[in-house]
């Protein structure tokens, strides 16, 4: 897509996915499609999911990233969900949100997709929070 080619649509995906996922994310999913069969895919998520879903009234960030975990769940989505942990943190989940979201959606999808996004969850958790506090 060239410059000319933008739509105010894909700018505000830009805009929304840098802001939700990591400017470094963006850069990278795009860096990576480059030049490859995946780069027109990564341009329609950007304009149409970014830009045109995510922009919409009536949710605020923080609840889309919510209604995220638990489809990304459901749908076994474990490589999505990663960064989608990430997104939640920055759009003001909690660990404990987290966590409880997974056994909400791992009740209703089933204990196999809740144990394998309870993994993700915890790698990334760790990762960006550090160890579980005590609970002494």
């Amino acid at each position: 897509m060239t410059d000319a080619d933008r739509t105010p649509a894909f700018e505000a995906g830009v805009q929304v996915r840098s802001e939700v996922m990591g400017a470094d994310f963006v850069e990278r999913a795009f860096d990576r499609a480059r030049g490859t069969d995946s780069e027109e895919m990564q341009e329609f998520v950007t304009e149409h999911v970014w830009g045109s879903v995510w922009t919409r009234p009536g949710l605020d960030r923080r609840s889309r990233s919510l209604l995220n975990l638990g489809m990304l769940i459901a749908l076994r989505a474990e490589n999505e969900l990663r960064g989608h942990v990430r997104g939640a943190l920055r759009n003001g989940l909690t660990r404990t949100e987290i966590v409880e979201a997974v056994i909400h959606a791992g009740a209703y999808c089933g204990a196999p997709a809740g144990l394998a996004a309870m993994r993700v969850v915890q790698e990334v958790l760790e990762a960006e929070l550090g160890p579980r506090p005590s609970q002494d």
